[in-house]
């Protein structure tokens, strides 16, 4: 059986990315929404890819299920984040449209990666 790291699988990847971007749009939000809206996104945002990560390594389907299925509440959370986000106009139209796209990625190629291991085409952790 080939050893598969968490950063090859592509949803890990483009969450990962997400997660970046999600630091670097907070950072320019008020100072009064450090522990508020900040922590929030955040926190949400650094579950999806951890959850992938941490599935993984699951050797059951229904236990893999499980951790993807976490990160994609978690990033269904974040989709709310990016709205309010816009909405407080924290960010402006330009970059909600950007992660707003970059949450659409994230979710395409998750859902894809559990259909995947739904259908038995990745049961190994040779992804």
């Amino acid at each position: 059986m080939a050893s598969c790291s968490f950063k090859d699988v592509i949803a890990w990847q483009k969450a990962h990315a997400f997660v970046l971007e999600t630091y670097r749009i907070t950072r320019k939000f008020p100072d009064f929404e450090r522990f508020g809206l900040c922590s929030q996104f955040q926190r949400a945002a650094v579950s999806v890819p951890a959850n992938i990560a941490e599935g993984l390594k699951k050797y059951s389907r229904h236990d893999k299920i499980r951790f993807l299925n976490i990160s994609q509440g978690s990033l269904e959370e974040c989709r709310y984040y990016v709205i309010l986000s816009h909405d407080l106009k924290y960010i402006d139209d330009t970059e909600f449209q950007y992660i707003t796209n970059m949450v659409e990625n994230v979710s395409y190629f998750l859902n894809n990666y559990i259909n995947a291991i739904l259908n038995n085409k990745c049961m190994d952790r040779s992804l």
